[in-house]
């Protein structure tokens, strides 16, 4: 849902208002009363809601992926050291 920047043209009193994409601007301020409320153009902010995150969400560094690096280093590790070529 995304997290709208509203300011009143009367009193100046700034607020941001979580809403649908889907529902209408506010117009009357909370402050004030009056029907004065303009959206401000800013960057936007949204929350995530739901029961879980992907797995790309929260890495450090230069890790791509987190659940499979133990597995999957030490299987390359073990591939690469058994295959050697001999020298005719």
């Amino acid at each position: 849902m995304p997290i709208y920047e509203y300011q009143c043209e009367s009193c100046n009193h700034a607020l941001e208002a979580l809403q649908k994409l889907s529902d209408s601007p506010l117009v009357d301020c909370p402050a004030c009363g009056k029907a004065s409320l303009k959206k401000q153009i800013s960057a936007a902010g949204f929350r995530l809601s739901g029961g879980g995150w992907y797995e790309t969400d929260f890495k450090s560094g230069k890790r791509k992926n987190l659940a499979g690096d133990a597995g999957s280093s030490s299987s390359v590790s073990s591939a690469t050291s058994s295959t050697t070529t001999t020298a005719s």
